[in-house]
C-alpha cells in the first residue's frame, strides 16, 4: 500500500479514537442512517414494475396460478383480496399464455364454448339449456369486461316455443354485477348492461331486465326500468328541476339570494291503455244509404222474369211490365285504435316554492320571476301544478356562522402550519448547533491535546542549546543578550528588541509548570535547530502510531 494512502488511514484512525462516547454515538447513528437509505434506495431503484396478469379471479383459480408462479420462480403481489395477482411486466404474457394453456382461469362461464362439446346424442332439453348457458355467459364475460365490474352472472327466462298457446310470454333476464372496490356503477352504465341485455335476445324489452348489485341495491326493477325506484325516480327528477331553476335564479338576482324548493309526486302504477277512435269523414255521409224503385207499365198479364245477383230486379211481361231496383250503399267511418303502455313514474303533480332575499330583489317584479320558474319548471296548470313566489328577508345568522368558522378553520390552519414550521426550524437549528458545538469542542480538544499530550523525554540536549540559561522559567529570544539572563528571575520572559524593534518588551510573571517548562524547551529548540526539532517530533509520532 503507498505511504501516501497509509498515512490517510493512520490519521482517519487516530482521529476516530479521539472521539468521545457521544461523538462515536452520533458517527455510528449517520453511517446506519446512510446505509439503510442507501439500502432502501437501491431497493427501490432495482424493484421491477409490477403488471397485472389475471384479475376477478376465484380462489381455485388464484391458488392454481400462484402454484404455477411459484414453480417457475416468478415474483408476484396479490391485490384485491387475492382476486387479481400482479408479475413483473417482462413476464406477464408469457405467464399469461402458460396459464391459458393449462386452462386456468377455470372458473369461466364458457359461453359459446359449451356448444362444441354437445355431442350428437343430445336431447333437445340439454341443447335448449345449453344453448342458454351459452348465452348466459357471453352476456356475462361482455358485462365483466366494463370498466369498474369485477364480475358478472346473467341469468335469462326464455318461454319455450310451443304451438299450442295462443300468446306467448316475453323473456326476461336477471343481471348480477359486482363493481370493483371502491366503485359505484353510474346510471349511464346500468343503461348499457340493461340494453345490451335485451338487445341480446330476441324479442326481449329493456324494461324486461333487473339489474342488482352485489349489495343487494336494485339497480334496474322490471316494469320500472334503469332509473331504479320510485322514490329515486322522484328524487333524482326533483333535483334536476331545483337545479336548473336555481341556476337561472342565482343569474337573475345573484348567488345566495335565492333558495328553491321542488316537490313532485310520480306514479308507482303501471298500466297498458287501448284506445279506439272514430271520426267522420271531410264531407259528411250518412253510414247506411238504401234506395227502392219500382215500375209498373200495362195492365194484367202473367209475369215472368228471372232473378240474379244484381241489386236490381225487373219483371216483364205481354200484358204490361213491372220494373225493382234496389240500392244500398255503406259510407266508411275513420277508425284509430291505439295500444299505450304506461311505465311508472309518469308525474302527477309538482309544485315549486321560491324564496327571495329582499336586499336583492328590491327592483325585481315577482311576476317576471315566476313566469320564469313556470317555464323553466315546466309547470303544467291543467295537471294541478303551482309555483310560489315569496320576497323576504333573509337571516344572516347563518352566513355569519359560517363565516366565522371558516375563518377561525383557516386561523387554526394556519396556526397550525406555523407551528410546524417553527417545530421544524426549532429541531434543525437545534441539529445544527449540537453539530457545530461538537465539532468546535472536537476542534478545542484535539487541539490541546496536540499542545499538552507531546512527551520529548530528556530534553537535556535542548538545555544545552539555550545558551546556558539558569533560571527555571527564564525564556530568551533568539539573539538575545546573555547578560539579560542574569537577571531573569523564575517566570520572567525576555525578547531581544534588536530582533523585533516593533515589539514592546514584555515581562510576564506566572508560576511555571512542567508542561510550560516543557513548551518553552521546545518553543527554543524549534528556533535554533528546526531541522532537528523536525526529526524528533517525527520519530515521536512514528512511535506513537506504532503503539
Amino acid at each position: 500500500m503507498p505511504r501516501q494512502v497509509s498515512s490517510i488511514f493512520r490519521r482517519f484512525g487516530n482521529a476516530v479514537r479521539e472521539f468521545t462516547v457521544a461523538q462515536r454515538t452520533v458517527a455510528i447513528i449517520g453511517i446506519a442512517v446512510l446505509v439503510l437509505g442507501a439500502s432502501a434506495l437501491g431497493m427501490f431503484l432495482t424493484k421491477p414494475a409490477y403488471t397485472p396478469l389475471f384479475t376477478g379471479l376465484s380462489g381455485t383459480d388464484a391458488s392454481s396460478i400462484v402454484d404455477q408462479l411459484t414453480a417457475d420462480g416468478v415474483s408476484y403481489e396479490l391485490a384485491d383480496g387475492g382476486a387479481s395477482i400482479l408479475v413483473p411486466e417482462a413476464d406477464v404474457y408469457s405467464q399469461r399464455i402458460k396459464a391459458s394453456a393449462a386452462g386456468l382461469p377455470s372458473s369461466s362461464t364458457g359461453g359459446y364454448s359449451l356448444l362444441d362439446t354437445m355431442g350428437v346424442t343430445s336431447s333437445e332439453f340439454q341443447q335448449s339449456v345449453t344453448y342458454k348457458r351459452a348465452l348466459e355467459g357471453e352476456l356475462a364475460q361482455t358485462i365483466g369486461a366494463m370498466n369498474g365490474v369485477q364480475s358478472a352472472s346473467v341469468q335469462l327466462a326464455i318461454p319455450e316455443d310451443t304451438v299450442f298457446v295462443s300468446e306467448k310470454n316475453a323473456p326476461t333476464a336477471s343481471v348480477f354485477v359486482q363493481a370493483r372496490n371502491g366503485v359505484t356503477l353510474s346510471s349511464d352504465q346500468v343503461q348499457a348492461i340493461v340494453h345490451l341485455t335485451s338487445a341480446s335476445i330476441d324479442g326481449m324489452k329493456a324494461s324486461d331486465v333487473a339489474v342488482i348489485d352485489s349489495t343487494g341495491t336494485v339497480l334496474s326493477a322490471v316494469g320500472i326500468g334503469a332509473t331504479g325506484s320510485a322514490d329515486k325516480q322522484a328524487s333524482d327528477y326533483e333535483s334536476g328541476v331545483q337545479s336548473a331553476v336555481q341556476a337561472m335564479l342565482d343569474k337573475v338576482v345573484g348567488v345566495g339570494n335565492a333558495t328553491v324548493v321542488v316537490a313532485a309526486d310520480l306514479s308507482t302504477e303501471s298500466a297498458s291503455r287501448v284506445e279506439e277512435s272514430f271520426t267522420s269523414p271531410t264531407e259528411a255521409l250518412t253510414l247506411s244509404d238504401s234506395v227502392d224503385t219500382e215500375t209498373y207499365t200495362g195492365t194484367g198479364g202473367a209475369a215472368a222474369g228471372v232473378l240474379g245477383t244484381d241489386t236490381a230486379a225487373t219483371t216483364e211481361g205481354t200484358d204490361g211490365t213491372f220494373s225493382s231496383e234496389s240500392t244500398t250503399r255503406n259510407n266508411a267511418v275513420n277508425k284509430v285504435t291505439e295500444n299505450r303502455t304506461i311505465p311508472a313514474g309518469s308525474i302527477t303533480r309538482q309544485t315549486v316554492s321560491v324564496a327571495l332575499n329582499a336586499d336583492a330583489a328590491a327592483g325585481i317584479n315577482v311576476a317576471d320571476v315566476t313566469s320564469l320558474v313556470t317555464s323553466a319548471a315546466g309547470i303544467d296548470a291543467v295537471r294541478g301544478d303551482a309555483v310560489t313566489v315569496e320576497v323576504m328577508a333573509f337571516s344572516t345568522a347563518g352566513a355569519t356562522a359560517a363565516a366565522d368558522a371558516l375563518k377561525a378553520s383557516t386561523d387554526a390552519a394556519s396556526a397550525a402550519a406555523t407551528a410546524e414550521i417553527i417545530r421544524i426550524a426549532v429541531i434543525v437549528l437545534g441539529i445544527v448547533a449540537a453539530i457545530v458545538i461538537s465539532l468546535v469542542f472536537y476542534a478545542r480538544r484535539s487541539r490541546r491535546q496536540r499542545r499538552e499530550s507531546v512527551e520529548i523525554g530528556e530534553l537535556s540536549e535542548t538545555r544545552g542549546m539555550l545558551g546556558g540559561v539558569g533560571g527555571v522559567g527564564a525564556l530568551t529570544g533568539p539573539g538575545a543578550n546573555p547578560s539579560n539572563s542574569a537577571i531573569a528571575g523564575p517566570g520572567s520572559l525576555f525578547f531581544n528588541p534588536t530582533d523585533l524593534p516593533t515589539q514592546v518588551i514584555r515581562t510576564v510573571h506566572f508560576e511555571p509548570t512542567e508542561a510550560d517548562i516543557r513548551r518553552g524547551e521546545i518553543d527554543a529548540l524549534a528556533q535554533n535547530d528546526p531541522r532537528g526539532m523536525a526529526e524528533q517530533l517525527r520519530g515521536l509520532m512514528d512511535d506513537r502510531q506504532s503503539v
